[in-house]
Parts: structure tokens; C-alpha cells; sequence
């Protein structure tokens, strides 16, 4: 059974950081394609950074620069280290990887920048 389980939201100050965790169960982590989206409500669900097998990455524009996506194979968890936070960056972050052709998404876990 695949299992995704996100950690490490809260509430943050406009600059901020905080740091996401997702720990993985049921798949061969290390071969796969690891993801994060976010969503607030009223809008569709948006990639935030996504990191291959290989340790590549992709980030989504808004982010670029101050978000970094990492990978640790061991521990099988994929990390979003989140910093100079804004207020658009407030949402529910979700961690996603497919697996023989189906999307398996963790319960997110809520981000908030407010002061």
C-alpha cells in the first residue's frame, strides 16, 4: 500500500521559513519522481517543485530561488525547505508521486504566512 505523509506546516511571518517533510511507505522510493503541489481554496492544484531519481529538480516560477526540493533515499522522504515566505505562499502543500500509472497524493499538510 503506498502511503505519503506530510509534515512540518504551520504558521509563519511574512519571511519566514519552515520546512516540509513527506515520508513514503509501499513504493521503491529511490526510483521514483517525487512532487510538491499546493492549493488554496477556489483554485486548481499547482506544482511547486518536483525531484527525479537523479536529483533533479524543477520549480515553479514563484518559487524559484527561495524554495529548494531535496531527497534523502535512506530515510525514503523528499524535503521543501520554504524561505522569504509571502502570503501568496499560504496554502495546503501536498506531496505526489505515480506509481504504474496512478497518482497517489498525501492528506497535505497547511501552510499559513500571516503576520
Amino acid at each position: 500500500q503506498v502511503r505519503l505523509v506530510e509534515s512540518g506546516g504551520g504558521l509563519v511571518q511574512p519571511g519566514g521559513s519552515l520546512r516540509l517533510s513527506c515520508t513514503t511507505s509501499g513504493i521503491n522510493f529511490k526510483i521514483h519522481t517525487m512532487a510538491w503541489y499546493r492549493q488554496t481554496p477556489g483554485k486548481e492544484r499547482e506544482m511547486v517543485a518536483t525531484i527525479n531519481s537523479d536529483g533533479g529538480t524543477n520549480y515553479a516560477d514563484s518559487v524559484k530561488g527561495r524554495f529548494v526540493i531535496s531527497r534523502d533515499n535512506k530515510w525514503n522522504r523528499v524535503s521543501l525547505q520554504m524561505t522569504s515566505l509571502k502570503p501568496v505562499d499560504t496554502a495546503v502543500y501536498y506531496c505526489t508521486t505515480k506509481w504504474r500509472g496512478t497518482d497517489y497524493w498525501g492528506r497535505g499538510t497547511q501552510v499559513t504566512v500571516s503576520s
